[in-house]
C-alpha cells in the first residue's frame, strides 16, 4: 500500500507516540547481538484478537497512560463502554461483542492523543487520517474466499486541471493481465472525509468483486476509484471568475481519459458505470446530468441531489432532465439508503424530482444508518446488475 504524505506522517507519529508511552514497559531480554549490545522488548501482545465467536478483544501496552478508549463508531454497542482497563505488565484491554460480521475502522484514543494500533499492520487512509482496520468474516461477499484474485493497483496521474498530482485505485479482474479483451468500467466513488483508498481498505471493494465474479453472479469488469476531494487549483482563470466543479473537471478531463488510454476498456455509454456513497452519490448524479449520454447505469448510495437549494438546480437543469436522449441509454438508475441514515429525506426528495422529469430510479430501502456495513451490501447487489444488457425491472 502506498501512503500519502499525510498518511506517513500520521502514522509515524502514532508510532513514535506509543513508543513513548511504552518506554518504560518490563523488559524481556533477547540473545546478544554481535555487536555484544542486548536488545530489549515489551511483553508480547496480540491486537486486535476475532475470536471465533465473534468477540474483538484490543489490547495496547501504555505505562503512562492514565486512561485509553477505543474510537470505533461503526462497531455495534454503547459507545460510552468502550474505555480499556490496565491490567498486567501495562497492557490496556478490551473486549466487545459478539460484533456483526463486517469489517470496521478504530483508533485508540490515550489520554485525547489519536493513536493507531501498533499491533496491527491493517490500516484505511481517510482525508486526513489514519485508522486501524479489523476485519470479523462471515459478511458474505466482502469475505476472502477461496477465489480467483483480480489485481489492485495505486495509480499516479497528473491533473491538468488541479496542476498537481492525484492517486486513484485500480481494481481489474482475474485474468486481466493475462489476457487481450476489453472490459466494461465501473467508477466506484467513495463519501465526504474519505479517500481513494476507503473503498478497498474498509469497503472490500475487490474482494466483494473477484467473490462475485467467481459465483458468476456478476460481470468481470475493470473498477476505478478515483479521490473525490480536491485540493484548490493552482492557477485561476485570467478574468478572475471562479472555477466550476472541481472533482467533475479532474474526471472528465484526467481520471476517464487516463483509464481509457492505459486501460483495456470496451467504449460506449452500455459499458460505463458511476456509482457512489453520500458524497459521492451526489457526484454520480452530477455526472449523470452533466455528462447525460456518456453512463448506462447509476448507482446512488445513502444519498441524493445533495444541493443546497433543490428547486434552483432542478430549475438550471430542467433541459436535461426533460431531455429523451438522457433516459434513452440509461439503463439503470439505482437508489440504496437506510432507513436510520441521516440522508433519507434527501434521498426521497430527489427520488420524487427525478420521477417527475420521466426518470424511473429503482429505491430499495434498508435497515441501518450511515455506514460501511450498508455500503458493502450495497455494492454487492449493484454490481450484479451492471453490464448485463437488460434493464432490471422497476
Amino acid at each position: 500500500m502506498v501512503f500519502p504524505r499525510f498518511a506517513r506522517a500520521t502514522a509515524v507519529a502514532a508510532c513514535l507516540a506509543t513508543f513513548l508511552f511504552s518506554a518504560p514497559a518490563p523488559a524481556q531480554t533477547r540473545p546478544a547481538t554481535r555487536e555484544g549490545r542486548e536488545e530489549t522488548r515489551g511483553p508480547g501482545i496480540v491486537s486486535p484478537e476475532v475470536k471465533a465467536d465473534r468477540r474483538l478483544t484490543f489490547r495496547l501496552l501504555a505505562p503512562k497512560a492514565e486512561s485509553v478508549r477505543l474510537r470505533a463508531g461503526d462497531i455495534q454497542g454503547d459507545a460510552r463502554q468502550r474505555s480499556l482497563a490496565k491490567g498486567e505488565n501495562n497492557v490496556w484491554e478490551l473486549t466487545l461483542g459478539p460484533v456483526d460480521p463486517g469489517t470496521y475502522r478504530y483508533t485508540f484514543d490515550v489520554d485525547g492523543v489519536p493513536v493507531v494500533d501498533p499491533r496491527s499492520p491493517a490500516v484505511s487512509l481517510s482525508n486526513g487520517n489514519v485508522w486501524s482496520v479489523v476485519h470479523v468474516p462471515g459478511e458474505g461477499p466482502p469475505d476472502a474466499a477461496d477465489a480467483p484474485r483480480g489485481a489492485l493497483a495505486a495509480v499516479y496521474y497528473r491533473s491538468t486541471s488541479l496542476g498537481v498530482e492525484r492517486r486513484m485505485r485500480v481494481y481489474t479482474p482475474p485474468g486481466y493481465e493475462s489476457g487481450q479483451g476489453r472490459y466494461p468500467v465501473l467508477y466506484l466513488l467513495h463519501g465526504s472525509s474519505d479517500s481513494d483508498d476507503s473503498w478497498t481498505s474498509v469497503g472490500r471493494a475487490n474482494f466483494i468483486l473477484d467473490n462475485l465474479i467467481a459465483a458468476g453472479k456478476a460481470k468481470p469488469m475493470i473498477v476505478v476509484m478515483p479521490a473525490g476531494h480536491t485540493p484548490p487549483p493552482t492557477t485561476r482563470p485570467a478574468d478572475g471568475a471562479r472555477p466550476g466543479n472541481a472533482f467533475e473537471a479532474d474526471f472528465t478531463k484526467d481520471v476517464r481519459p487516463f483509464v481509457e488510454k492505459h486501460y483495456r476498456v470496451l467504449p460506449g455509454r452500455e459499458n460505463r458505470a458511476v456509482a457512489g456513497l453520500s458524497m459521492g452519490g451526489a457526484q454520480a448524479l452530477s455526472l449523470m446530468v452533466s455528462q447525460p449520454k456518456d453512463f448506462g447505469y447509476v448507482g446512488v448510495f445513502s444519498s441524493g441531489l445533495l444541493t443546497r437549494n433543490l428547486p434552483d438546480w432542478e430549475r438550471d437543469n430542467a433541459t436535461t432532465l426533460d431531455d429523451p436522449a438522457t433516459k434513452a441509454g440509461l439503463k439503470l438508475l439505482w437508489f440504496a439508503t437506510g432507513t436510520q441514515d441521516f440522508l433519507m429525506p434527501r434521498t426521497r426528495e430527489s427520488l420524487e424530482l427525478l420521477k417527475k422529469h420521466g426518470f424511473a430510479p429503482v429505491f430499495k430501502e434498508t435497515p441501518g444508518g450511515h455506514v460501511w456495513i450498508n455500503w458493502r451490501a450495497y455494492l454487492g447487489e449493484f454490481a450484479p446488475l451492471l453490464f448485463t444488457g437488460e434493464t432490471p425491472a422497476k
